[in-house]
């Protein structure tokens, strides 16, 4: 197939790219390098650097690519930012997401494969399952669930086949493509950050959550795993209107609980700082993916915690000030 990835020079547009290229697939990425890294992107791959609300440029890219799939990656990923600056998350996550969704039904892209958040859904004590109640915490939850509504339309109207993968913190390394946001906001690059003596301290935000160890729980799941169910998810829209799956490691792992592996996997002392709950974290967020096992055969290959942490580790350690500019 030919597929144009937005989104693609960021960590899991990166990946996706990739793995679509080793499967002998075609792939443009489209990205404004605003996040993402063009040293990620794969050579084979060919590259427009546009911005999703430059219309000219993406409409004349989808309608002369001839594609045969959309994947979506393109979006900002910062709860807590999402609190603070809630107009930027509006415009970037939600109306530039309608500027591609409009431009591909228009070009007559027949897929598209939505990269969204199980951040869509209300805080739940047992892993959370596709029926689950939504309810997001945070703006950035609440921009990717108007983003599933309006696919939802764009199926009936357009006949656009949609795919939706809900999930939480894509996380570990594949190969030489790892994660480097900047400015750095997620748990396990930040606590290597540490490790590698970057950083004096880890911060962790909460220590009165309903939770055995007081912080929050969150699912992580290896970037290999999570790019394959995308594109599993990619070749079942061949025989399927609308696909909805979560994917998460059914147990999830508490902030202190991903310090003392880090602090085993790297065998380096890692202080942490205890500091207030934050606006947006909700206490407990667990997908269960259940359903994604059972209909498209899907299987984690890095499951482990610890897995995970020592594959961002050796990336981290390769690329300790991110990538080479």
């Amino acid at each position: 197939m030919n597929i144009f990835i937005s989104g693609g020079a960021g960590y899991i547009g990166s990946a996706a790219a990739a793995m679509l290229i080793h499967a002998g697939h075609a792939v443009t990425v489209y990205d404004s390098l605003i996040k993402g890294h063009k040293q990620s992107i794969p050579k084979e791959a060919r590259f427009v650097l546009a911005d999703l609300a430059d219309l000219k440029t993406l409409h004349d890219t989808l309608r002369e690519g001839r594609f045969d799939a959309v994947m979506h990656f393109a979006a900002f990923i910062e709860a807590g930012e999402s609190m603070i600056d809630p107009g930027r998350f509006f415009r970037n996550n939600f109306s530039n997401s309608i500027h591609l969704i409009d431009a591909a039904a228009k070009a007559g892209i027949p897929r598209f494969v939505f990269s969204s958040t199980a951040g869509v859904y209300a805080s739940c004590d047992t892993p959370i399952d596709e029926e689950s109640p939504l309810g997001p915490a945070s703006v950035y939850g609440q921009t990717k669930l108007m983003v599933e509504q309006a696919l939802g339309w764009y199926r009936q109207v357009y006949g656009l086949k949609t795919a939706i993968l809900r999930y939480f913190n894509a996380a570990g390394a594949d190969g030489d493509r790892g994660e480097a946001h900047q400015p750095e906001s997620h748990l396990i690059p930040l606590v290597l950050k540490v490790a590698l003596g970057q950083r004096p301290d880890i911060k962790i935000f909460g220590t009165d959550y309903p939770t055995p160890d007081g912080t929050n729980i969150r699912d992580y799941i290896h970037i290999t795993d999570l790019v394959s169910a995308h594109l599993l998810a990619l070749d079942a829209l061949e025989n399927h209107e609308t696909l909805l799956y979560n994917l998460g490691n059914g147990a999830g792992y508490s902030v202190r609980e991903v310090i003392e592996t880090a602090r085993w996997v790297t065998g380096r002392r890692i202080p942490a700082v205890e500091n207030p709950r934050r606006p947006g974290d909700a206490p407990r967020l667990v997908a269960s993916s259940e359903k994604i096992r059972r209909e498209l055969g899907w299987q984690p290959r890095h499951p482990k915690l610890e897995d995970i942490l020592a594959s961002a580790w050796e990336w981290h350690k390769k690329y300790p000030d991110g990538y080479p500019e």
